[in-house]
Parts: structure tokens; C-alpha cells; sequence
């Protein structure tokens, strides 16, 4: 039974919220609220996003208990056209996010879209693996994205996948600033 322990000797788990429904940023940012509420340190890497969000502004109110890097450019990436520019960004956003996570400064790492970055290819199944392989064991992480690699899902301990039952985009509405950004 894992009563009265010390946030230092908890056992960090490996998480990954995957699929083609809405909420999977969404669900990781709960986590550091809910991390933050108990006095825990919080990095969340963002790959693929180099944009202004609003959980960015949010997140800077619980600095320093929250710190946020984001890996992307100004710019989509399109599976089809992955530039050397992105490639760059995405590599130096991992080794960002491997400093953050064997620092021993954080609690909790989310790498947010980091499932999306291996699918276009700006990462490697094999470098995001040996992250996981790598971290310290009090450390819970977090992967975000859509089309999670079977090797990723293997080595995870709680794997929740979200599925689109119904969107507003399908009746064409657009994604609404505070709400889906």
C-alpha cells in the first residue's frame, strides 16, 4: 500500500494518451494542475508547436512550480513535407527534454506530441524509447499525440486512447480560441 510517501520516493509511472479524439494535451495539462495543487515541479516539452496557445499564458502563473518549452517553429508540419528546419527543432526540443527530465528538478515531464513528431519523422521510435528506458524512476512521464508506435504503448504502464464519437469540425465549426486553442 503506497501510503504517507514523500514525493521523492514515489514511483514515477510512464503515461500515454494517444488516438484521434479531442483532449490529450488537455488531459497532461490536468495532470500538472493537479501536480502543481501538491507543491510538485512540472516540465512539459511541446513539439510540433510554435504557436501562442492559451494554456501558455495560463501556465506561467504557476511558474516555478510549472516550466514550459515549446520545440516548433511558426509553422505546420505536413507529413509530406517535414523540413530540415522542423527535423532541427524537433532533435534539439529532445535533448531540451532529456536535460529536463535526468536534471532531477522535475516531478513530472509531458512530452506533448511527441507521438506526432515519430510518425512524421522528425524523431525515432528508438530515441524516444531510450528516454523512457533512461528516466529516473521517480520521475512520471507523460507522452502526447496521435498515433502512438506500438513500441511506445508497450513499454507504457497506463495507455488511454481517445476517440472521436462527434466534433464541431465535421459541422463546420472552426477550433474556438480558448477552447481548442
Amino acid at each position: 500500500m503506497l501510503t504517507e510517501q514523500t514525493q521523492s520516493d514515489q514511483i514515477g509511472l510512464v503515461q500515454v494518451y494517444t488516438g484521434d479524439g479531442k483532449g490529450k494535451t488537455t488531459a497532461a495539462l490536468g495532470l500538472i494542475l493537479r501536480a502543481a495543487g501538491n507543491g510538485m515541479r512540472s516540465y512539459i516539452g511541446q513539439f510540433l508547436k510554435g504557436r501562442q496557445y492559451g494554456e501558455l499564458e495560463s501556465l506561467k502563473r504557476l511558474a516555478p512550480l510549472v516550466t514550459l518549452e515549446q520545440y516548433g517553429l511558426n509553422s505546420w508540419v505536413h507529413a509530406d513535407h517535414v523540413t530540415p528546419e522542423q527535423r532541427a527543432a524537433a532533435q534539439a526540443g529532445l535533448a531540451q527534454a532529456r536535460a529536463a527530465l535526468l536534471s532531477g528538478d522535475y516531478d513530472l515531464v509531458i512530452l506533448d506530441e511527441v507521438n506526432v513528431a515519430i510518425f512524421f519523422g522528425l524523431l525515432t521510435e528508438a530515441e524516444v524509447l531510450d528516454l523512457i528506458d533512461n528516466r529516473p524512476l521517480q520521475v512520471e512521464l507523460v507522452l502526447t499525440g496521435r498515433r502512438a508506435p506500438q513500441s511506445i504503448i508497450d513499454r507504457a504502464d497506463l495507455v488511454t486512447e481517445m476517440r472521436e464519437v462527434r466534433h464541431p469540425y465535421t459541422r463546420g465549426i472552426a477550433a474556438r480560441q480558448g477552447i481548442e486553442f
